[in-house]
C-alpha cells in the first residue's frame, strides 16, 4: 500500500499552457499597453517640438527640440497663471487624499475589527456608495454649498474629496487579513490603548493597503472636473484640470499649443506620486492573492 505524505499531497502538477494561449495573451496585452500608451507618446513628442509645430507632421515623431521654450511661453502666459492652476491642484489633491486615508484607515479598521450594533448595515451601506457614481452628487453638492456660502471657497472641492467608500472597503478587507486578533490581543495584554494599538501595530500592517487608496485618492481629485469647474468660478482657485479646459474652448485668447504643453507638464506629479509609490501600491493591490 503507498503512502501519501502531507507534503506529496500538497503539490499539484503544473498546467502547460499551449503556444497558442500565450499568443494571444501576449496579443491582447499588447493591444492594452498601445490603447493606453499611444496619447502619451503623441503628447510627448508634440509638447517637445518647437512652438507652433504641435500639429503638423505625423505626430509620432520628433521633429525638432523646444520643449525648454515651449515651458518658457507657457510660464509667461497670463503672468504664470497655469502654475498657480497647478499649485491648486497639488494642494487639493494631496490634503484630500492625505486626510481621506486617514478616515478610511480609521473606519475600515474599525468595521474589520471591533464588533458593534449596525456593522454589517454600516459595510453594506459603503459597499452601495462605491457602486453610485460620485457625478450624481454634483449638482447636489453645489445647492448644498450654495446655500451655506461656500462657493468660491476651496473648501468646496476640500470637503468632498475626503470621502472615499472604496477606500473604507479596501481598508476594512485589508484589516481583517492581515492584522491579527491574536498582535492585537498581544497590545491590550501590554496594557495600550486601542488607539495606541491603532497606530503602532494596525497602521504599520495596514501600509500596503494606505498607500494604494491614498494613489487612487490623489489620482480620483486630480481627474475631478465637474465639481471644481461649478464650484469655483474665481480663476486662481480653480485646479488645472479646469483652467486647461478653458484654455482650450478659448482659441483666440490661448494659443492651442498651449493647451498641449500644459497637458504634458500637468500629468508630472502623477507620474511622480506613481513612481514614488509603485512598490507599496503593487502590494496593496496583490493583498490577499495568496493566503
Amino acid at each position: 500500500m503507498t503512502t501519501v505524505t502531507p507534503t506529496a499531497a500538497r503539490i499539484r502538477p503544473r498546467r502547460v499552457t499551449r503556444p497558442a494561449t500565450r499568443l494571444a495573451v501576449l496579443a491582447l496585452l499588447g493591444l492594452s499597453a498601445f490603447y493606453f500608451l499611444f496619447p502619451l507618446w503623441w503628447l510627448l513628442v508634440s509638447a517637445t517640438k518647437p512652438f507652433g509645430k504641435q500639429f503638423s507632421g505625423t505626430g509620432l515623431w520628433f521633429d525638432g527640440f523646444g520643449l525648454f521654450d515651449n515651458i518658457a511661453r507657457l510660464s509667461s502666459h497670463d503672468d504664470g497663471i497655469f502654475w498657480r492652476w497647478l499649485l491648486n491642484s497639488i494642494l487639493y489633491c494631496g490634503a484630500g487624499a492625505l486626510i481621506g486615508t486617514v478616515l478610511s484607515a480609521l473606519t475600515g479598521y474599525a468595521l474589520a475589527k471591533y464588533d458593534f450594533p449596525g456593522r454589517r448595515v454600516l459595510f453594506s451601506l459603503v459597499l452601495a456608495a462605491v457602486l453610485m457614481p460620485k457625478v450624481l452628487f454634483t449638482l447636489p453638492l453645489y445647492l448644498m454649498f450654495s446655500s451655506v456660502h461656500l462657493i468660491d471657497n476651496p473648501l468646496a472641492v476640500l470637503l468632498p474629496s475626503v470621502v472615499s467608500p472604496f477606500g473604507v472597503y479596501l481598508a476594512r478587507v485589508f484589516a481583517e487579513q492581515s492584522v491579527h486578533d491574536e498582535v492585537l490581543e498581544a497590545g491590550r495584554l501590554d496594557g495600550a490603548s486601542e488607539f495606541r494599538i491603532f497606530l503602532i501595530i494596525g497602521v504599520r500592517m495596514m501600509l500596503p493597503a494606505l498607500v494604494t487608496i491614498l494613489l487612487f485618492q490623489f489620482v480620483e481629485i486630480w481627474n475631478n472636473y465637474l465639481l471644481p469647474a461649478m464650484v469655483l468660478g474665481d480663476d486662481r482657485l480653480q485646479p488645472v484640470t479646469v483652467g486647461l479646459v478653458a484654455w482650450n474652448a478659448s482659441h483666440v485668447a490661448v494659443p492651442p499649443p498651449l493647451v498641449v504643453i500644459g497637458s504634458l507638464v500637468s500629468i508630472a506629479p502623477l507620474l511622480l506620486a506613481f513612481l514614488a509609490l509603485q512598490r507599496f501600491w503593487r502590494a496593496g493591490m496583490t493583498a490577499g492573492a495568496v493566503k
